[in-house]
Protein backbone atom coordinates (compact mmCIF):
# COMPACT_ATOMS: atom_id res chain seq x y z
CA UNK A 1 0.00 0.00 0.00
CA UNK A 2 1.59 3.14 -1.05
CA UNK A 3 0.30 5.18 1.68
CA UNK A 4 2.67 3.02 4.09
CA UNK A 5 5.24 2.58 1.85
CA UNK A 6 8.02 5.02 3.56
CA UNK A 7 8.33 2.44 6.79
CA UNK A 8 7.78 -1.67 6.49
CA UNK A 9 4.33 -3.29 8.60
CA UNK A 10 6.51 -4.07 11.21
CA UNK A 11 8.27 -0.87 11.43
CA UNK A 12 4.74 0.65 11.82
CA UNK A 13 3.85 -2.01 14.38
CA UNK A 14 7.05 -1.84 16.62
CA UNK A 15 6.64 2.13 16.93
CA UNK A 16 3.15 1.58 17.55
CA UNK A 17 4.02 -0.75 20.20
CA UNK A 18 6.53 1.32 22.06
CA UNK A 19 3.39 3.59 23.51
CA UNK A 20 1.43 0.85 24.37
CA UNK A 21 3.69 -0.60 26.96
CA UNK A 22 1.27 -0.25 30.50
CA UNK A 23 -0.38 -3.51 31.18
CA UNK A 24 -3.53 -1.16 31.71
CA UNK A 25 -2.91 0.60 28.60
CA UNK A 26 -2.62 -2.80 26.42
CA UNK A 27 -6.17 -4.14 28.37
CA UNK A 28 -7.73 -1.14 27.23
CA UNK A 29 -6.67 -1.33 23.14
CA UNK A 30 -7.02 -4.99 23.41
CA UNK A 31 -10.71 -4.33 23.91
CA UNK A 32 -11.15 -0.93 22.58
CA UNK A 33 -9.61 -1.62 19.20
CA UNK A 34 -11.71 -4.46 18.15
CA UNK A 35 -14.90 -2.19 19.59
CA UNK A 36 -14.21 0.27 17.24
CA UNK A 37 -13.72 -2.38 14.15
CA UNK A 38 -16.92 -4.02 15.08
CA UNK A 39 -18.50 -0.66 14.94
CA UNK A 40 -17.55 0.32 11.33
CA UNK A 41 -19.72 -2.42 10.02
CA UNK A 42 -22.29 -2.42 12.05
CA UNK A 43 -23.03 1.55 11.63
CA UNK A 44 -22.83 0.74 7.98
CA UNK A 45 -25.83 -2.01 8.17
CA UNK A 46 -27.34 0.74 9.96
CA UNK A 47 -28.04 1.99 6.54
CA UNK A 48 -30.36 -1.42 6.10
CA UNK A 49 -31.46 -1.44 9.53
CA UNK A 50 -31.91 1.80 11.57
CA UNK A 51 -32.29 0.55 14.84
CA UNK A 52 -28.20 -0.50 14.60
CA UNK A 53 -27.13 3.00 14.48
CA UNK A 54 -27.18 3.15 18.54
CA UNK A 55 -24.80 0.14 18.38
CA UNK A 56 -22.60 1.15 16.19
CA UNK A 57 -22.27 4.37 18.26
CA UNK A 58 -22.41 2.58 21.27
CA UNK A 59 -19.47 0.87 20.53
CA UNK A 60 -17.57 3.53 18.80
CA UNK A 61 -17.39 5.71 21.50
CA UNK A 62 -16.58 3.42 24.24
CA UNK A 63 -13.93 1.95 21.66
CA UNK A 64 -12.16 5.61 22.17
CA UNK A 65 -13.06 6.09 25.53
CA UNK A 66 -11.36 2.89 26.76
CA UNK A 67 -8.07 3.96 24.20
CA UNK A 68 -7.98 7.17 25.91
CA UNK A 69 -8.16 5.51 29.34
CA UNK A 70 -5.41 3.59 28.33
CA UNK A 71 -3.22 6.20 27.00
CA UNK A 72 -3.72 7.91 30.66
CA UNK A 73 -1.96 4.94 32.51
CA UNK A 74 0.55 4.85 29.74
CA UNK A 75 1.34 8.58 29.77
CA UNK A 76 1.76 8.96 26.03
CA UNK A 77 -0.48 10.63 23.68
CA UNK A 78 -1.71 8.19 21.13
CA UNK A 79 0.56 7.52 18.46
CA UNK A 80 -2.19 9.43 15.63
CA UNK A 81 -1.43 12.69 17.36
CA UNK A 82 1.96 12.73 15.59
CA UNK A 83 0.71 11.06 12.35
CA UNK A 84 -2.46 10.20 10.99
CA UNK A 85 -1.53 6.88 9.59
CA UNK A 86 -1.10 5.20 12.83
CA UNK A 87 -5.19 5.18 13.12
CA UNK A 88 -5.03 2.33 10.81
CA UNK A 89 -2.05 0.86 12.24
CA UNK A 90 -3.77 -0.19 15.55
CA UNK A 91 -5.80 -2.90 14.29
CA UNK A 92 -2.56 -4.25 12.88
CA UNK A 93 -0.94 -4.24 16.24
CA UNK A 94 -4.03 -5.84 17.86
CA UNK A 95 -4.32 -8.64 15.35
CA UNK A 96 -0.16 -9.12 15.44
CA UNK A 97 -1.01 -9.00 19.57
CA UNK A 98 -3.61 -11.20 19.64
CA UNK A 99 -3.14 -13.73 16.82
CA UNK A 100 0.60 -13.76 16.01
CA UNK A 101 -0.20 -12.02 12.70
CA UNK A 102 -1.31 -9.17 10.91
Amino acid sequence: MALFSDKSWDEWISEYGESHTHPANRICHSIGIPMIAVSLPVLLASLLYAPLWQLGVLLFAVGWILQFIGHYYEKKPPEFFKDWRFLFVGLRWWLKKTFGKH
